[in-house]
């Protein structure tokens, strides 16, 4: 079984271990400068004696030892590529240590559970601290050594296997100890812990370490209640911050890993410190800096947000593990001017970093929500349009003197008919250089006289889309059972088609208005350049996609003979079926327990990617000749997907508060008041109707209902007659009824008779 080791002493590649049953040293390792004993510099893979007269405690010597001097260990030492021991003779013998025992009065201060009992037995509340109190806790908390001995996963020795990529800390251990020591009820010990970090540990803490474990404090410190306290983030939270972002690459890496494997909640704790730390920040910084602080502030900011970059870095690495809105700052855009922000940015990336430069949010577009990224959208917009017709008038200047220039028209002018909307769109677009698309859009509909003040340009997408999703045109199939439509690779239409759905879609987003198009959020991934996934692939075809995933969660190793599947798929071609390779010789791989996860991945390439590459291409050219650039890749698909067809967070209280009312109505009005007591008691699915009805959509733009303005005038008529809506401008043409019943019995009849615009 073996001996009985009682000490251990390891130097840089070797290991020396003493057995007091026998009173010798064994060694192993490397032994190239003599340092295992054993007489040569060979290296050893197993324990091997070094040499010497050893004898155990109380031993005795041999008879015949012919007057040789012998030895008795009293302890064991190695270091580098050294090793030595001390040692007694036989006639003076003092027991070998034993590792085992744990001596209390050579261990380090740790915080523990026996550490705090005894400091809150000791202080009196309110009252200062013994000195001694006082001591143990400025010993304890201004040595990183201590910290980093402290809150060890000990219960099953995790911490014996601290690497970089295992911290070896009980992270629930430290915040239950922490929050046991930081109390109300205690504040000199709250205060003593303060100052203890603030003048002691946090100005020590250096850029390079000795080893992964002198990293822990890194992990446990945001744990510690007082850095969460606003009163402390100039003093502990941001020191903590500029020592993180100093840290060298190695060891940044390591702290990056343990991060990755924090439970969500004490991950998003950090996220949340740094995040109210940046909010604390700005709101200093917005009440007034005097000039002598600002690049103090500069430095605290950037500090702080380059933590947060770090961590953003590491939940999109891990695979989420918090949501990424997570990171939002909403109270962003009431504490910067988003707009001089982007501005900077913009000079920034043309000239680089100029002196005295603030620091500019958006190189973290992740801390910015929806509504802060649409607004840096319209900004880039509204910027692009401007450059554009500044170009377009300073053209039509140099036109006069130089008649070889053309003039040209500072907006985009669709001249479209009716009953040819797609025809005449598609000849005007195919002319389109691409500056021209960044100018302002104006619709011109034949043979009418009215202005195009946005109302007509909101017809022209409702019109054009419908006409486009039309199945006459089989651009695109329907899925009965998720209602989402996808790129149909059995279309007879060539790409100019796909093209112009594309230019269509970026009008829309950079035109600020959004379009009924029921794509599923893979398309918006795939214009962000990410990957759709088997989730992707569960909206569009839930059938199919929960079939995937039992292939994935089957248990047994039968699946070759359950499931007798090949890497092929079987397609419909206009009533015949074809098979389709995903892989080269597909045919002839079976689907088995080690590549199911390979024929998933294929699988959900060949439905989003491959069947349909060249008309999703064209698609996608078409859009970004519109909203290429780098605003748009600070969205995520799903903002992105809210700016091309609206949302469904719907506020209908805050639409009632919106409404402008014209004539004789006003929000006293008793046909007013019926119309809101009826609409507040219509169910959901009958409010979303009218706003299909009202709007031409049943969802709402980005921005909320604050942003979607509904008109109300009275018309002509009576009870007999139902509401008219005219969908280019939100109007509502609502009869004086005479009563709540009659209005409610009209208006649902109209919003029931209203078509709207679907595939099918």
């Amino acid at each position: 079984m073996g001996s009985i080791v009682t000490q251990i002493a390891c130097g840089r590649q070797h290991t020396s271990a003493f057995v007091p049953s026998t009173g010798r040293i064994y060694s192993f390792g490397l032994g190239g400068n003599g340092q295992l004993g054993t007489g040569s510099t060979s290296n050893r893979k197993s324990p091997f004696p070094v040499k010497g007269n050893w004898l155990p405690y109380n031993g005795q010597i041999p008879p015949n030892s012919g007057g040789e001097e012998y030895y008795c260990v009293k302890r064991i030492f190695s270091g580098g590529d050294q090793s030595f021991s001390h040692y007694c003779s036989p006639q003076n013998l003092v027991p070998p240590d034993d590792f085992r025992c744990l001596n209390a009065s050579k261990q380090i201060w740790t915080v523990s559970e026996s550490f705090i009992h005894r400091l809150l037995n000791l202080s009196s509340g309110a009252g200062r601290l013994p000195v001694e109190i006082a001591n143990e806790i400025d010993g304890t908390f201004s040595s990183s050594g201590c910290l980093n001995g402290s809150f060890l996963a000990i219960c099953n020795d995790d911490h014996y296997r601290t690497s970089a990529r295992f911290s070896g800390v009980d992270m629930n251990a430290a915040r239950l100890l922490f929050h046991k020591l930081i109390q109300p009820e205690h504040p000199h010990i709250s205060q003593q812990v303060a100052a203890s970090l603030e003048k002691n540990l946090i100005p020590k803490l250096t850029s390079s370490l000795p080893d992964v474990e002198a990293l822990r404090l890194f992990l446990t410190l945001p744990e510690c209640p007082l850095m969460s306290d606003a009163n402390n983030y100039m003093t502990l939270a941001i020191p903590f911050a500029t020592a993180i972002v100093n840290l060298e690459k190695a060891p940044q890496r390591v702290l990056e890993n343990w991060w990755s494997v924090l439970e969500p909640p004490l991950f998003l704790k950090i996220v949340e410190l740094y995040k109210d730390v940046v909010v604390h920040l700005l709101k200093w910084y917005k009440m007034g800096i005097p000039p002598s602080e600002q690049r103090i502030f500069t430095s605290c900011l950037q500090s702080a947000l380059k933590v947060l970059e770090i961590l953003h870095r590491v939940n999109e690495r891990g695979g989420q593990i918090i949501q990424y809105d997570k990171f939002y700052i909403h109270e962003i855009q009431d504490l910067i001017d988003i707009r001089n922000d982007y501005f900077n940015w913009i000079q920034q990336q043309h000239y680089g970093m100029l002196p005295d430069m603030p620091v500019i949010i958006c190189t973290y577009p992740f801390v910015f929500d929806a509504q802060a990224k649409t607004t840096l959208l319209q900004t880039d917009a509204v910027l692009q349009m401007q450059m554009a017709v500044d170009q377009a008038h300073r053209q039509n200047f140099s036109s006069i003197f130089i008649p070889v220039l053309e003039s040209v028209n500072p907006c985009l002018i669709l001249i479209v008919r009716r009953d040819n909307i797609v025809g005449d769109a598609m000849e005007v677009l195919r002319k389109t250089k691409n500056l021209d698309y960044k100018k302002p859009l104006k619709v011109i509909f034949v043979g009418e006289e009215a202005v195009d003040a946005g109302g007509l340009r909101k017809e022209f997408f409702l019109l054009i889309m419908r006409e486009l999703l039309d199945p006459k045109y089989g651009m695109f199939r329907y899925y009965e059972e998720s209602r989402l439509i996808w790129f149909s690779d059995k279309t007879f239409e060539d790409s100019d088609l796909f093209h112009l759905i594309g230019v269509v879609c970026g009008l829309a987003i950079y035109n600020f208005t959004i379009v009924d198009l029921h794509f599923p959020l893979a398309l918006y991934k795939k214009l962000l350049t990410k990957k759709p996934s088997l989730e992707d692939l569960k909206e569009l075809m839930p059938d199919v996609g929960r079939s995937m995933q039992q292939l994935l969660d089957y248990p047994e190793d039968d699946i070759e003979d359950t499931f007798c599947l090949n890497f092929t798929i079987t397609v419909e071609n206009f009533g015949a079926t074809e098979v389709k390779e995903l892989i080269p010789n597909g045919a002839d791989i079976p689907v088995v327990k080690q590549n199911r996860q390979d024929f998933v991945d294929a699988f959900v390439d060949y439905i989003f990617n491959k069947s349909v590459a060249s008309l999703y291409d064209a698609f996608h050219e078409g859009f970004h000749k519109v909203c290429g650039g780098n605003v748009l890749q600070l969205f995520q698909p799903s903002e992105l997907q809210a700016m091309v067809i609206g949302n469904t967070n719907y506020d209908w209280k805050e639409l009632e508060k919106n409404t402008e009312y014209k004539g004789e109505y006003w929000a006293e009005h008793p046909t007013i008041k019926f119309f809101w007591e009826v609409f507040h008691e219509l169910p959901l699915e009958k409010k979303k109707q009218f706003l299909l009805f009202l709007t031409g959509s049943d969802r709402i733009p980005i921005l909320g209902m604050k942003s979607l303005s509904l008109v109300i005038q009275p018309t002509g008529g009576g009870d007999e007659y139902l509401p008219v809506s005219h969908t280019c401008f939100n109007l509502l043409d609502l009869p004086k009824y005479t009563d709540k019943e009659i209005l409610k019995s009209k208006l649902i009849q109209a919003i029931d008779h209203y078509e709207g615009f679907n595939l099918v």
